[in-house]
């Protein structure tokens, strides 16, 4: 049995009704450009209904997107040379700006933040890359959403990741440590001959008030040398001893 021609027509409008229809998440906006010219607001989220061919509707989402950027060789200022990666954290504020002012915005944002990274980190010394990674990602972050702005995207952070040193440089740095190590023993060492200095002083101020703590203090020596058994103890006797020997005949 032949189909009516009101039925095709039917069948053929339902599904041409059915596909026009889209939904959109609460995190996605819709873009549509009615015969070519761009609508005044995205649409989302929700149902929306886009009839082909009249209407093209592109999706844009305003979750923030996590960017890794790809290891970079940079020269820094002082002639050592690195790779060096980072993460960039933008999202789409304006989508509209985001599909008309630039071809393909997460593209451009990765290019731009690979350019912006060599340039900025090639501008600085080696121990400021280490030490200084707060104010270099402050940096970053400013310029690339001072640049990405007229596309509607705003770049929240910019983390640098890993710095990834030659072989030599690792080796310069620990050598580098080890005499920073060594220099703070050797001051802790002669701070503490100076206080060990300054306490024999008094100690022996004190012992020249009184010349018999003099005779005393050998006397307790002998004593600790005495407890061990296994040597034999030469034993200086003291002058003053002497003295007091010959001042009593």
């Amino acid at each position: 049995m032949p189909f009516s021609p009101v039925l095709i027509v039917i069948v053929v409008l339902a599904f041409y009704l059915l596909s026009s229809i889209k939904v959109l998440n609460e995190y996605e906006r819709a873009v549509v450009f009615r015969l070519g010219k761009l609508l005044a607001e995205p649409k989302g989220p929700g149902v929306i209904f886009v009839f082909a061919p009249i209407d093209k509707m592109v999706r844009v989402s305003l979750r923030t997107v996590v960017m890794d950027v790809p290891p970079q060789d940079v020269i820094t200022r002082d002639n050592v040379s690195v790779k060096v990666n980072a993460v960039v954290y933008f999202r789409v504020m304006d989508p509209r700006r985001a599909i008309v002012e630039v071809e393909s915005y997460h593209y451009a944002t990765s290019q731009l933040a690979q350019t912006t990274l060599r340039s900025v980190l090639g501008q600085v010394e080696m121990d400021d890359l280490l030490s200084e990674r707060d104010r270099l990602n402050l940096q970053l972050q400013q310029i690339l959403d001072q640049h990405t702005d007229p596309w509607g995207v705003k770049v929240s952070s910019v983390e640098v990741k890993h710095v990834d040193l030659p072989p030599d440089m690792q080796r310069a740095m620990a050598r580098q440590a080890e005499a920073e190590r060594e220099k703070r023993a050797k001051i802790i060492h002669a701070a503490g001959e100076l206080e060990a200095s300054e306490k024999l002083a008094q100690a022996a101020g004190v012992i020249a008030t009184e010349p018999m703590s003099i005779t005393l203090r050998y006397l307790q020596t002998l004593t600790e040398i005495a407890s061990e058994k296994n040597s034999t103890i030469i034993f200086p006797l003291p002058i003053e001893l002497i003295h007091l020997f010959s001042n009593k005949k």
